[in-house]
């Protein structure tokens, strides 16, 4: 039985600490540490496996390692309000489209952190001046 996972994410993508600070707002079923993936503490833990820094990898405390769409997937299982989506998304119904979804997120997640990025973005919110649209 999983006690705990520990979360090894890029803590240099904003995108990544974007999602990390989104899942420490949410109700876990399991504890959820957080670890940046390049910091020297993962390195001297975790620094065999493979993925370290290049994907999402999830741990669990009894040695179990997630690495990539495994490792998202797992993320939802420790929260209370998406664990059957968990479940829905490993299915053979979705489970092909949810591994797209997470390799296409995380082929392009420097794009979408630069966007994050925006001059007009602070905190959780984005603004976007509004102007007088001529379709109106």
């Amino acid at each position: 039985m999983i006690a705990r996972l520990t979360v090894l994410y890029d803590e240099r993508c904003i995108l990544c600490i974007r999602c990390r600070d989104w899942m420490l707002k949410q109700d876990a079923f399991v504890p959820l540490d957080f670890l940046g993936s390049h910091s020297q503490r993962a390195i001297d833990l975790y620094g065999a496996i493979p993925w370290l820094g290049d994907e999402l990898v999830v741990v669990g405390d009894g040695g179990e390692v997630w690495a990539g769409p495994a490792a998202f997937l797992i993320c939802l299982w420790a929260l209370v309000d998406y664990r059957e989506w968990s479940y829905h998304l490993s299915g053979d119904t979705f489970s092909k489209v949810a591994v797209r979804f997470f390799v296409s997120l995380s082929r392009e997640r420097k794009w979408i952190a630069q966007w994050l990025r925006h001059p007009g973005c602070d905190d959780d919110r984005c603004r976007i001046a509004h102007t007088t649209s001529p379709y109106r």
